[in-house]
């Protein structure tokens, strides 16, 4: 019962058992740690180039940062939160339109009956219904993001103090449950944080990418659009799919099938682009997972962890990858295919 692995099993139990009890303020602590390691590693990228003209202070940089975060926060709810708003609506009306008026296609009335069928996972009412749930929460959920910037603004400023203070635990009572918490910490860290930051990168791109593409198209609302492929592509090949939909509905009601083809060639040149150049630029061979882990443990973590589950569903399962310590394919022996 002394034994490391042992210990480790305990502390890792315990540490579940208290963020589940947490509830809803899981969102504030996933929320804080997000911010603070983009922001942390955003802070040293920038720290490490200046310093190679001037010597600049890393507590300015951050200030700076944290500075152009909230003006440009301020800014966007300002200038295009009611725009924001008036295109996510009209994005809405032109899905329902389509729905309720779909082209007189037989595969797309079986599609529809199949959705419409309760017995289905693709209840449309259920669906929507559970979005709904999560849109009238989005207030509670701005106001944690809110608190969670000031959280890791305050974290990264007294870094230095944090770490010689949480130090102090590991030679206490219990210490070796500190130690255990410092390891995982680490962990977590360099798996879970720079898989969400990979993630992040992947998202911004793709979003870019597909607006200009919708741009060029004649396609409306584009900045609804824009945060719509954003926020779903941050679910790993799901989240493209999952676009799809409401992209190829506002397309036929633009401009019919010819619209909806050029949808498709664009999907497929974007995912091209994610697949061949992107990921091989930003994922490590552990984060390059088969197409059918990724869908699994997608499912599985959307049935227990929600909305949340679809975004860091992928990292947590690296992050217990990375705890067995599974290696990856350049360090396989050469016979490893043969065993």
């Amino acid at each position: 019962m002394k034994s490391k692995g042992f210990t480790r099993f305990l502390t890792l139990a315990i540490l579940i058992a208290i963020l589940y009890s947490m509830g809803s303020m899981v969102n504030l602590v996933l929320f804080t740690f997000i911010f603070t390691f983009l922001m942390g590693r955003l802070q040293n990228r920038l720290s490490a180039y200046a310093n190679k003209y001037v010597r600049i202070n890393p507590k300015l940089i951050l200030a700076l940062l944290y500075t152009l975060l909230v003006i440009a926060l301020a800014y966007v709810l300002y200038k295009y939160l009611p725009v924001i708003t008036l295109q996510i609506t009209e994005l809405v009306r032109q899905i329902f339109h389509f729905y309720k008026h779909p082209p007189d296609i037989q595969a797309i009335h079986y599609i529809k009956d199949l959705i419409n069928n309760p017995e289905t996972s693709f209840n449309i009412p259920k669906q929507f219904n559970t979005v709904y749930i999560y849109i009238s929460g989005i207030g509670s959920i701005a106001v944690q993001a809110l608190i969670s910037i000031i959280l890791s603004l305050f974290i990264l400023l007294e870094k230095d103090k944090i770490l010689r203070f949480t130090a102090k635990f590991k030679y206490g009572k219990f210490g070796q449950f500190f130690l255990n918490i410092e390891h995982f910490g680490r962990k977590f860290t360099n798996s879970f944080g720079k898989v969400i930051e990979v993630q992040f990168m992947i998202a911004g791109t793709n979003a870019l990418l597909s607006t200009l593409f919708l741009w060029i198209l004649g396609f409306p609302q584009l900045i609804g659009l824009a945060i719509m492929i954003f926020f779903l592509g941050l679910i790993p090949v799901a989240g493209m799919i999952i676009s799809l939909i409401p992209l190829c509905m506002i397309a036929y009601s633009v401009g019919g099938i010819t619209k909806v083809i050029w949808v498709l060639v664009m999907i497929a040149v974007i995912h091209a682009i994610e697949a061949y150049f992107l990921n091989p630029k930003f994922m490590s061979v552990k984060t390059n997972l088969p197409t059918f882990f990724t869908l699994a443990v997608l499912l599985l973590s959307e049935h227990f962890l929600g909305i949340w589950g679809l975004i860091i569903g992928i990292p947590i399962f690296i992050f217990i990858i990375d705890m067995l310590e599974i290696p990856e394919d350049d360090v396989l022996p050469n016979n490893f295919e043969e065993k």
